[in-house]
């Protein structure tokens, strides 16, 4: 038996007190609605309207079934909205990864941008490297992720990508400092500072194999987990790192430089299981690709679009 259908019909003759009207409200016919309501009396072993007379009446039964009714019909309502809520993606909670190296003024804009799109949204957001996002989507123990490219997973859906040129940071008191741009080959010799390959293993051995094709065999590849250590060892002479614009900014003592060329551009996207997926996974995507485009672009480089440029020849020389 459909309960809460037999209800409605019940809630409504009951308002009306005429099931002729009630019918017609439900776009229904009266002999259907009638049978409807004489099975809710033998459910409920009840007479819920007094027939006896020309206009019908509710039964006492039938008065304390009303309100009854009328606030189960309204959480039922309240339930489906809520399931509505949910299944749209602006409702429940969603584990969301970021990498570690992500600016505190992008992290601040997406969180702002994503309460304001679904505000009973919790975003439990983890500082994760790309590797360990990966394993963490892998084992659903993650709903969505911002990841460096290259990525070698199968099963996963990615939003729209960001590219963020890259370029050289060095010691403001580098001679290289005083060019405009700099050639990767005249970095030959120096050490190159970068995240541990673990962190992300397909964007670690792309940028060594681009290095090494512009003429820039790193003398040592010395990894910095944190941008602190990395400046120091910067600093400390004899090393470079090639990081978007942004890093640059947290240490007055470095420079940054553009890479003639452009041969190297840093793509991240959002990434979440193709399957069984979070319904506000798209939505975090999408989010995070505008607040990417608005937070990161190079001071002093020209943006370039991607769509100039597909995937397979982002990172590789012009030539």
């Amino acid at each position: 038996m459909d309960l809460l259908r037999h209800l409605r019909h019940f809630v409504l003759v009951a308002r009306e007190l005429h099931f002729g009207r009630a019918a017609e409200l439900l776009g229904m016919a009266q002999p259907p609605l009638s049978q409807s309501i004489q099975r809710l009396e033998r459910e409920l072993e009840v007479e819920l309207f007094d027939r006896s007379r020309r206009q019908i009446r509710l039964t006492t039964a039938g008065e304390l079934l009303l309100g009854e009714a009328e606030e189960l019909l309204a959480g039922e309502g309240r339930l489906r909205n809520l399931m509505r809520q949910v299944r749209a993606g602006v409702l429940g909670v969603l584990r969301a990864g970021v990498p570690p190296d992500t600016p505190a003024v992008r992290l601040h804009a997406l969180l702002d941008r994503l309460a304001e799109r679904a505000p009973g949204l919790d975003v439990e957001l983890h500082e994760l490297t790309s590797g360990e996002q990966l394993r963490m989507l892998a084992e659903r123990r993650l709903d969505v992720g911002l990841v460096h490219h290259p990525v070698e997973a199968e099963g996963l859906r990615f939003g729209a990508p960001v590219d963020v040129p890259l370029g050289v940071l060095l010691p403001r008191t580098s001679p290289l400092a005083r060019q405009r741009e700099v050639e990767l080959a005249a970095l030959a010799g120096l050490d190159l500072v970068t995240a541990p390959r673990a962190t992300a293993p397909g964007w670690h051995d792309h940028l060594l194999e681009v290095c090494r094709r512009q003429g820039f065999p790193a003398a040592r590849v010395r990894p910095a987990h944190n941008p602190e250590f990395l400046f120091g060892l910067v600093l400390a002479g004899g090393a470079v790192a090639i990081e978007p614009a942004t890093t640059a900014r947290r240490e007055p003592r470095i420079a940054w430089r553009p890479i003639t060329g452009t041969p190297l551009l840093k793509r991240t996207s959002a990434v979440w299981p193709e399957l069984s997926a979070h319904p506000a996974a798209p939505m975090f995507a999408q989010v995070s690709a505008e607040v990417s485009a608005e937070v990161e672009p190079a001071a002093g480089t020209p943006p370039q679009e991607p769509t100039q440029r597909p995937w397979p020849v982002l990172f590789d020389a012009p030539g």
